[in-house]
C-alpha cells in the first residue's frame, strides 16, 4: 500500500481530516480507528451545540444519533479486535 493524501470533512465548527491510503489497485482505504473516531467526534460535537443551544438542533433527536453513532462505533471497534485477534 502506498500513502495517499488526506480528505478534510468539514464538520460543525472546524474540520476533520482522514489520512487516506490507495492500494496498489487504486483502491481507497481509511483506517477502522479514523471511521470510528469520527463517529464519535460528529456525535460529541452535535451534542456540544445542542448544550449551547446552537445550530437550531433538535435536543431528542441530536442524542438519538449520537447513540447510535457511539453504537456503530463500537461494532467497528469490536470487529477490528476481534480480526486482529484472530477470531
Amino acid at each position: 500500500m502506498r500513502e495517499g493524501c488526506t480528505a478534510t470533512i468539514p464538520g460543525v465548527n472546524r474540520e476533520v481530516t482522514l489520512p487516506l491510503i490507495v492500494d496498489d489497485r487504486g483502491t481507497l482505504q481509511v483506517a477502522a480507528a479514523d471511521v470510528s473516531k469520527l463517529l464519535r467526534t460528529l456525535g460529541a460535537r452535535w451534542l456540544r451545540l445542542v448544550e449551547a443551544d446552537e445550530g437550531g438542533l433538535d435536543e431528542d433527536t441530536v442524542a438519538a444519533l449520537t447513540i447510535e453513532l457511539a453504537k456503530l462505533a463500537d461494532r467497528i471497534d469490536v470487529a477490528c479486535i476481534a480480526h486482529s485477534s484472530g477470531e
